[in-house]
């Protein structure tokens, strides 16, 4: 029960939803950028939310599997098929045995998550399965994946792996015809969840504790200003490039804790936006974070890309968050009766 990667792509880890409880020790959370993403295509497979999948940055990356799973994902605007039929994002697929699965990046960039019945059997680090690639521990050999790799799957908990014979590229399994698969395939993510793909990227953030520590003129361009990505930026954090926030004063700062959204500013006035992989701490002045719902959005941010932020209350991205759970709560729900 494995996968063996044919083409890897640039930048390909495993990931689950983060290495949680550690912060305090210096260990990052690291997971899926997008953890929203990932559980989503968890859900439709029937796996546990928390069940390590892919995560795909750039290039072309190809799947064969050995034996015969249910597969979804979630992310970017990526082109992704079974042999020649395209996988809508949000959407339950087969896929048989000695079938290959091909993920196309857009030539732009971004991120996408695939999700396989059973999850993938790497060994847990410290509660998690997570590649961190900083530390290069955690996912498979604790670094990204390379042609040729071989991944282990768990075993699959809704649908059995019966194969009966071959079709069109596809597998026609009893498990196809299954009442629980018949039902649950054609019935998807919303839309917004499948794909993550803003024609104008605008990020909602909460003031930050050094926000007073900015002049007047650097608080209102954080506003009302565009910021383009550089190509420096990475899973650690997305770097960029506009009116430089200048301070009030350039004293220094102690090390405080920092988080995935958090907004910094170093001395040359650019932000830089920290995502999955940041270290726990950090002495540059925090003048906002992205709110937790608008994360999916930063997780697509590559080289190139203009981003522009637009403050929000912190009543506000609360009350956004408890909607998505609640609404999320209700999805997985019906996936569950869909696939009875």
């Amino acid at each position: 029960m494995n996968i063996s990667v044919r083409s890897a792509g640039f930048l390909t880890s495993v990931q689950d939803l983060g290495r949680t409880g550690f912060r305090r020790s210096g260990v990052s959370l690291s997971g899926a950028l997008d953890a929203h993403s990932l559980r989503v295509a968890n859900v439709l497979v029937g796996n546990e939310e928390n069940a390590a999948g892919l995560e795909v940055t750039f290039g072309t990356v190809r799947l064969a599997f050995a034996d015969d799973r249910l597969v979804a994902w979630c992310g970017g605007p990526f082109s992704v098929r079974i042999g020649e039929e395209n996988i809508a994002p949000g959407h339950i697929r087969f896929v048989g045995k000695d079938n290959e699965l091909t993920m196309i990046a857009p030539n732009s960039g971004g991120r996408a998550w695939l999700a396989i019945s059973g999850g993938i059997d790497v060994p847990l680090v410290l509660g998690s399965r997570s590649t961190d690639l900083r530390g290069k521990f955690g996912g498979h050999e604790g670094r990204a994946l390379r042609d040729g790799d071989v991944l282990s799957l768990d075993k699959e908990r809704r649908f059995t792996n019966r194969r009966e014979k071959t079709d069109g590229g596809l597998a026609a399994t009893d498990a196809k015809r299954r009442p629980g698969f018949q039902s649950a395939a054609p019935w998807g993510a919303p839309a917004t969840w499948a794909r993550i793909a803003p024609d104008r990227i605008a990020l909602r953030i909460v003031k930050g504790i050094d926000w007073d520590l900015f002049r007047s003129e650097a608080q209102q361009s954080l506003g009302s200003s565009a910021f383009n990505v550089t190509p420096d930026s990475d899973r650690m954090g997305v770097r960029l490039e506009g009116p430089e926030l200048q301070r009030t004063e350039s004293s220094d700062l102690l090390s405080e804790a920092v988080a995935p959204g958090t907004l910094q500013v170093p001395p040359n006035g650019q932000p830089i936006l920290l995502l999955g992989d940041c270290q726990t701490i950090g002495g540059y002045p925090k003048i906002a974070h992205v709110i937790t719902v608008d994360l999916p959005i930063a997780a697509q941010l590559s080289p190139g890309a203009t981003v522009r932020f637009q403050e929000a209350s912190l009543a506000e991205a609360q009350a956004l968050l408890h909607e998505r759970e609640k609404d999320f709560a209700l999805f997985r729900a019906g996936v569950g009766l869909h696939a009875r």
